[in-house]
């Protein structure tokens, strides 16, 4: 009898102790391994496009744009060229780009209304301030008559993510560094260079906004023969209205001839600038101010006509 209740002891203690053993042992607190996430690196392609597609959210333009565009250049001896020297009042219709100007000379208009369609690549000055400068060149020059397509006005589709993708672009990057608060992206095109005119992008390294970029254009010079067609290389500024990236100066450098090279321009105006200044978004515009058949008819009503004459601004 006392074996047995040695023998019933023994295994309670046994018992006993092994559940407080496992009681102990599953009680320990589990401490998780957490393997972090790398943080993602854009490549410099990525961010080319990110500079691409920022640019864009901010399209399309307003219907009506406002605004002066100045026009400066010497002459070959290094003079002002007065007579390539001046002040146009413009009022641009996004829709088709057409668009009515008139010359100010001091403090006065000059002479009639003019039917324009400002464009980079054209033989005409550059605009709008609004223009798509990630738009290619056109292939071959256009008449003014040429009525572009009008960009797409759907109102964009609500975001819900964000996938970032390095899909076939018309650029490469050659090289990427910071500057201060901005990226400077020197580029190339991947494919036709004549009419994937970019070079070179400065974009704020936070928001990617562009400021100011690098391109090429051409200069169109015409006399009793064939049009001869020169190289420029435009550097171009830019800032910010009522939310829309706008082109601000442009500082044009015109190089070889595009089917000479060995014929360099050393004419007038090698070097010219441009300012674009009083920039605005009017509600509204008539509708004659976009044909010039009617210019006539509305002859009391030209910008200028009635009440003050705006400065000329920066020349």
């Amino acid at each position: 009898m006392r074996l047995l209740l040695v023998f019933v002891l023994l295994v309670a203690a046994v018992f006993v102790g092994g559940f407080n053993t496992i009681s102990t042992a599953s009680a320990e607190p589990r401490i998780a391994q957490v393997t972090p996430e790398p943080a993602t690196t854009l490549s410099p392609n990525q961010i080319l496009g990110l500079i691409r597609y920022t640019f864009r959210t901010h399209r399309p333009p307003p219907p009506f744009e406002e605004y002066k565009i100045s026009r400066y250049e010497k002459d070959d001896h290094g003079f002002p060229d007065y007579p390539e020297i001046y002040t146009d009042h413009v009022y641009v219709r996004n829709l088709d780009r057409a668009a009515m100007g008139r010359r100010i000379f001091r403090d006065h208009y000059d002479g009639d209304p003019g039917f324009m369609r400002p464009a980079f690549n054209e033989d005409r000055d550059p605009g709008p301030p609004t223009a798509d400068l990630f738009e290619p060149a056109p292939a071959k020059p256009h008449p003014i008559e040429f009525v572009p397509t009008p960009e797409p006005s759907q109102t964009p589709l609500k975001e819900i993510g964000r996938v970032y993708a390095a899909g076939e672009f018309d650029y490469r990057v050659v090289s990427i560094k910071t500057e201060g608060s901005e990226l400077h992206l020197v580029i190339e095109p991947t494919r036709d260079p004549d009419r994937n005119r970019l070079r070179e992008l400065w974009a704020d390294k936070e928001s990617y906004e562009l400021h100011k970029l690098v391109a090429t254009d051409k200069l169109f010079l015409e006399g009793n023969g064939p049009t001869v067609v020169y190289a420029v290389l435009f550097t171009v500024k830019l800032g910010v209205l009522e939310g829309y990236p706008v082109v601000t100066s442009i500082h044009g450098i015109v190089g070889a001839n595009l089917s000479n090279p060995n014929d360099a321009y050393s004419g007038d105006g090698a070097i010219v600038d441009y300012k674009f200044f009083d920039i605005s978004f009017p509600k509204t515009l008539p509708d004659w101010y976009f044909n010039k058949r009617t210019y006539n008819s509305h002859r009391g009503e030209w910008p200028g006509e009635t009440g003050p004459v705006p400065s000329p601004g920066p020349v």
